[in-house]
């Protein structure tokens, strides 16, 4: 026998220690990606599951999740939980705009179109804010655009803005395209201002038709019309808007005004004087909500 030789029995028990110095090794470092007790915790990537049913390793009884080391732990997504968003109900296609409210009891509403306009709004919303009453303010957009402050401060104060078109054009006469683009437009410029798209619309001169109907709808708004028109755009004088205003009042009525489209002084004034007469006759001034 040579001497870089072996006797094989010897050589039977360095290949024996050289397996079980193996076994430790990776049981060690099974051990250091595990919990103490043998299962995967919490935040661990997990390997390719076997089928339903299938025996894992014996590991004796489960015992509590383990506390793993810091760079043991994952970021578990969780944006997969949250709920799906709803889409907004719309409202149905109506026929003709609504004319009164029902069911508020003794109340009214108030309503101006055509603004907002720096010389007039201010003063109706500061007539509005004395005595503690909301009100509707219909806009056009290429007044609400220059103006986007005047509709903040309706919203403010408690006002519903509503959509009263782009420009204030005829819509029968206009192509289904074009009215979309006045409505959506105006629809815009309010809810980048306020956050929040206009529920309600009323078109121009009381014009409707089919069409635009259903683009409201789709964009989420009613229409709503007037029970009594003070025609003050006429400026007829403010004497003459406080008497129409207090002969048309009941319960449900809707009064149209303007603060904008021309000298609206007669209708500041009128509000100043038909306001506190309502108040004192007992009627609540409201706006509808949806």
């Amino acid at each position: 026998m040579k001497n870089d030789q072996l006797p094989t029995g010897r050589r039977s028990v360095l290949r024996l220690a050289a397996a079980l110095g193996a076994t430790v090794a990776a049981g060690a470092f099974a051990l250091d990606r595990l919990g103490a007790d043998g299962s995967a915790g919490p935040g661990t990537a997990a390997g390719p599951q076997g089928p339903p049913g299938a025996a894992g390793p014996a590991a004796g009884p489960p015992a509590s999740s383990p506390r793993l080391r810091p760079s043991a732990y994952r970021l578990q997504p969780m944006t997969a939980y949250a709920p799906a968003a709803r889409p907004r109900a719309l409202p149905p296609v109506r026929r003709r705009p609504f004319l009164s409210l029902t069911g508020v009891g003794r109340s009214m509403v108030l309503t101006f179109d055509d603004g907002p306009d720096p010389r007039y709004t201010p003063g109706i919303l500061a007539t509005l804010r004395r005595y503690d009453c909301r009100a509707m303010f219909f806009v056009c957009g290429e007044m609400a655009v220059e103006n986007q402050d005047l509709l903040r401060e309706m919203a403010d104060d408690g006002h519903v803005v509503g959509n009263h078109s782009w420009s204030h054009p005829l819509v029968p006469r206009l192509r289904p395209s074009r009215i979309r683009d006045e409505l959506g437009s105006t629809s815009e410029v309010v809810e980048r201002a306020l956050g929040a798209a206009p529920l309600w619309y009323r078109a121009p001169y009381g014009a409707w038709n089919r069409h635009s109907f259903e683009i409201g709808a789709e964009l989420g708004m009613e229409p709503l019309a007037w029970s009594v028109d003070t025609l003050d755009w006429k400026e007829p004088g403010s004497d003459t808007i406080v008497r129409r205003v207090l002969d048309g009042a009941g319960p449900g009525v809707i009064v149209l005004s303007h603060d904008a489209g021309g000298n609206r002084s007669q209708s500041v004034a009128a509000l100043g004087r038909y306001l506190p007469a309502l108040l004192d006759a007992g009627y609540t001034l409201t706006v509808p909500r949806r």
